[in-house]
């Protein structure tokens, strides 16, 4: 995957709106010291480049019931599966994440459910159809924290 170049500015711009995607254009030009047509260019030119994916709010998954979150590593019978398999968990609501990996799982994929019933539920009802070998869960008591890549740290760092 090809790195983008990003220079001083782009990477305070970055920086400020990883840390509140709702800052409006004309705050984030104020701090930068430059116009807002400017930040506005910037931003339109960063996620042409795909550097910016979008904006999105966080949605608090226990505060709408659904309380549990589980981690699941999945196994499939055959390589073939995988354009079939992810394409199924695309459809399966519950699935927020899907990630192809290296180590002992095919897959790796996390789930909100409402409770461990309703998880047990998903388990049965909507992954074990898939035809997988097997599945491995984790449940996560509680998210420690979350955050952004740090803009900047790691160029900087290995220099």
């Amino acid at each position: 995957m090809a790195q983008h170049q990003l220079d001083e500015l782009d990477e305070r711009i970055l920086k400020i709106i990883a840390g509140n995607a709702r800052m409006p254009f004309l705050e984030v030009a104020r701090i930068c010291d430059i116009s807002g047509a400017a930040i506005h260019q910037r931003i339109q030119k960063l996620t042409g480049m795909g550097v910016i994916k979008g904006a999105e709010f966080v949605v608090d998954n226990t505060k709408v019931g659904y309380e549990t979150c589980a981690y699941m590593g999945l196994y499939l019978q055959s390589p073939g599966q995988f354009p079939v398999v992810t394409e199924a968990l695309k459809e399966i609501p519950e699935v927020v994440e899907c990630h192809y990996t290296t180590g002992k799982y095919d897959l790796f994929i996390k789930i909100y459910a409402r409770n461990n019933q309703h998880l047990l539920n998903i388990i049965h009802k909507k992954l074990q159809p898939l035809g997988l070998a097997r599945t491995e869960s984790l449940i996560s008591f509680k998210e420690a924290f979350r955050r952004q890549i740090p803009i900047g740290f790691i160029k900087k760092n290995e220099e």
